[in-house]
């Protein structure tokens, strides 16, 4: 009976400046160390132990995934990479202050790029030097598969082309898998886990670094799904988390 542990990064710098960060490296900040290290006490409590781990390229993912191993030790695996679990590309908006743009697009603009599956933020232009074309760690991708903006719905399907091709096999052999990625692409493996339909895929949500953890049988169908926490503040985060009202939410 395989396990899939999916595991948002911890928080940010531009967390607490609540800017856009898409495709840009941000680090963590203390705190989103502190809750990297507690997601790390929750596998370890629980008992679990993974085959193989799988990280986006951007930074926050991949050092919320070294603190856990750091806490977890031995059980996590070899590590993969994959741009297909990158957070979804925020196009001209990254790096900006989500108030502020607001102020200068329109809040309604501004919820709809957010919180709508199929609206795409203003792409970046040709000469943009944050195209992902121009980063060499993508260097070896086919450029046009390189968004210069997404939707929440074409961010949740080039994660869905990586689960057929790589993630569903692999669990179906009966490999434990631990995911360490962003809000967006988790979005798109629970979307195709749990058969979510674009207004509940626009929905989801996942508190920082709190786990979420499936059980499939042999069949391959879902048995479980629990989510870890290992102390009060994994507790208050995944309290707040279920309790978000994303559709009553009209500012940004």
């Amino acid at each position: 009976m395989p396990n899939l542990a999916l595991v948002r990064h911890g928080k940010t710098e531009w967390s607490n400046q609540n800017r856009f960060a898409g495709w840009e490296d941000v680090a963590l900040s203390d705190a989103g160390r502190a809750e990297a290290r507690s997601a790390g006490r929750a596998i370890v409590a629980a008992g679990l132990a993974f085959d193989a781990c799988f990280t986006s390229f951007l930074g926050r993912a991949q050092e919320t995934l070294d603190i856990m191993q750091s806490v977890i030790g031995d059980a996590t695996g070899p590590v993969a990479r994959t741009w297909r679990l990158n957070e979804r590309h925020y196009g001209a908006l990254q790096g900006q202050n989500r108030a502020r743009a607001a102020l200068e697009h329109g809040n309604a603009n501004v919820a709809a790029w957010r919180r709508s599956f199929d609206a795409e933020p203003p792409a970046l232009g040709d000469d943009d030097p944050r195209l992902p074309a121009r980063d060499p760690r993508y260097s070896g991708i086919d450029p046009v598969l390189l968004p210069r903006t997404e939707s929440l719905r074409q961010a949740a399907d080039r994660v869905s082309v990586w689960w057929r091709e790589d993630l569903e096999p692999l669990l179906r052999s009966g490999a434990d898998v631990l995911v360490v990625a962003h809000t967006s692409s988790i979005r798109g493996l629970v979307r195709e886990i749990d058969g979510l339909d674009g207004d509940a895929a626009a929905g989801f949500r996942i508190a920082t670094a709190v786990p979420l953890v499936y059980r499939f049988d042999d069949q391959f169908e879902v048995v479980a799904r629990d989510t870890l926490t290992a102390d009060w503040s994994g507790r208050l985060r995944a309290f707040v988390n279920k309790r978000k009202l994303v559709r009553f939410i009209s500012w940004v």
